[in-house]
């Protein structure tokens, strides 16, 4: 594999690392079945999905409507404290729908993707799993995997300021790139998202008031900057290691992210929820435990600003085989 780094010691690189392999998931998943076969009956729905997704949804409209006439100070201060945590809880539960994880019959999982999108405030269930299972099945190339930032961001951002900026606006970039780089024609199911989540952000305004709806975008925007909880964007491919372009984390807040920190099980087994990754490296832990891995979500973000070594050019690029292009 190559990189554009600089031949200066602690110089930021100047492309992105390019791989001349194929992505390391599909050929670890082989050779796992192929020594663990039980690992298959982890495969399957999460039968607990539902409920969680429906509590979750309960309680983050119930709080926007109990912040109807708070000031903005107060507002502000629930939404980056509590609501950031529940709305990125319900991007990822999207994350975990995109994979058929809730219920056998991919519909269903989109229904119940447009459901958790509502306290989000944005239509974006839809939409994200169309790019998202291109990330899995292309990771990493050039042109298709919209998950690596774009080259224009990459120059941009150069130093700790411009990378803290970045930081702060990242879920920004990650909704918008896409739509830029590789836009899709939209379809009946996201003309459907966007309709009920209209509905839904109006009836809030009308009934409520402006500041619900408010609420709902404070949380959604907080929990994907300078938070905890988005961390989790840079600690699961952005290269730290040039010999490395999946890490996985094992802290505490995969209670609250449907275990998404287990990311190269995730990637080696996309039809395991994530509530049970855990038992995969339990199963095979010689194919895990050498692995580079992450204890915190915050360090992530600290170090990813700090190593002046480190940027948007930090990640895995490959070339896409002709049949692709």
């Amino acid at each position: 594999m190559g990189a554009g780094v600089e031949g200066e010691e602690g110089v930021m690189a100047t492309d992105f690392f390019w791989s001349y392999t194929d992505e390391p998931h599909a050929s670890r998943r082989r050779e796992i079945l192929a020594k663990y076969p039980q690992i298959k009956e982890l495969f399957g729905p999460d039968p607990w999905a539902f409920l969680k997704i429906a509590v979750v949804v309960s309680l983050q409209l119930w709080t926007a409507t109990f912040l109807r006439d708070a000031s903005w100070l107060k507002m502000l201060t629930v939404a980056y404290f509590f609501g950031s945590f529940l709305n990125h809880n319900l991007f990822l539960a999207i994350h975990e729908l995109s994979h058929n994880l809730a219920f056998s019959t991919p519909s269903l999982n989109r229904w119940l993707g447009i459901f958790a999108n509502l306290p989000i405030g944005v239509p974006m269930s839809i939409t994200f799993q169309k790019y998202h299972l291109e990330h899995h099945r292309f990771q990493g190339v050039d042109g298709i995997d919209m998950d690596i930032p774009s080259q224009a961001e990459a120059h941009a951002v150069k130093n700790a300021v411009s990378k803290s900026v970045w930081v702060v606006l990242q879920l920004f970039f990650y909704a918008l790139r896409p739509l830029f780089l590789k836009p899709k024609p939209p379809g009946l199911w996201e003309f459907t998202n966007l309709a009920i989540q209209v509905a839904l952000d109006a009836s809030l305004v009308y009934f409520f008031g402006w500041k619900s709806l408010a609420y709902l975008i404070l949380s959604t925007f907080v929990g994907g900057g300078m938070h905890p909880m988005a961390g989790h964007f840079i600690s699961e491919h952005y290269v730290f290691n040039p010999d490395q372009e999946t890490y996985s984390y094992y802290g505490p807040l995969n209670i609250m992210t449907w275990h998404v920190g287990y990311h190269n099980e995730h990637h080696d087994f996309p039809r395991i929820p994530g509530t049970r990754l855990h038992k995969v490296k339990e199963i095979a832990p010689e194919y895990y435990d050498s692995l580079k891995s992450y204890r915190s979500w915050s360090q992530v973000i600290y170090m990813y600003i700090m190593d002046q070594t480190v940027g948007p050019f930090s990640r895995m690029k490959r070339k896409a085989p002709k049949k692709d292009l």
